[in-house]
């Protein structure tokens, strides 16, 4: 089990690097340099949502400061639009502009194309959807990890 946790966890790691990796071929190719992958990537988690830089943070696999940088930068080039909340004035809600929402349809394009790419491969809807339950439910135990390291300690 210890190989296999271990593998796993440097799995996940290395698809979301090889995910970032296309997402950066593809804003290259598209003539998109205002924005860099991570970036496109938090505008489609945010999708037509609003939320506050906090909510965007605990959504994604995000540094809350990079959040903070990439939010700042996202509303310079005109991709996120920011408004101070007026339930609780340090909290600001982004929402993705008009050109925020063209990069994201961009990128669910870009997504629907891998996913006629994968029906051409011995990878089933099947496959995809026991891979997502099992990733669930190790994200759900991690979640736990800190509580119960606490407890321990105690």
């Amino acid at each position: 089990m210890q190989e296999t946790y271990i593998g796993i966890t440097s799995l996940v790691e290395r698809l979301h690097r090889q995910f970032l990796e296309l997402l950066k071929l593809e804003l290259d190719h598209q003539g998109v340099y205002d924005i860099n992958n991570v970036q496109a990537l938090m505008l489609f988690n945010i999708g037509d949502a609003e939320m506050t830089v906090g909510e965007l943070t605990s959504r994604g696999c995000y540094l809350g400061s990079n959040v903070s940088y990439n939010v700042k930068k996202m509303v310079e080039n005109g991709y996120l639009s920011q408004q101070r909340s007026v339930d609780d004035r340090r909290s600001i809600r982004v929402r993705l502009t008009k050109k925020g929402a063209k990069l994201c349809d961009r990128v669910q394009t870009m997504q629907q194309r891998h996913i006629e790419m994968l029906n051409q491969t011995a990878i089933t809807d099947k496959d995809l959807q026991s891979a997502a339950a099992t990733l669930g439910r190790l994200d759900r135990f991690l979640d736990l990890v800190p509580d119960e390291a606490a407890r321990s300690a105690a």
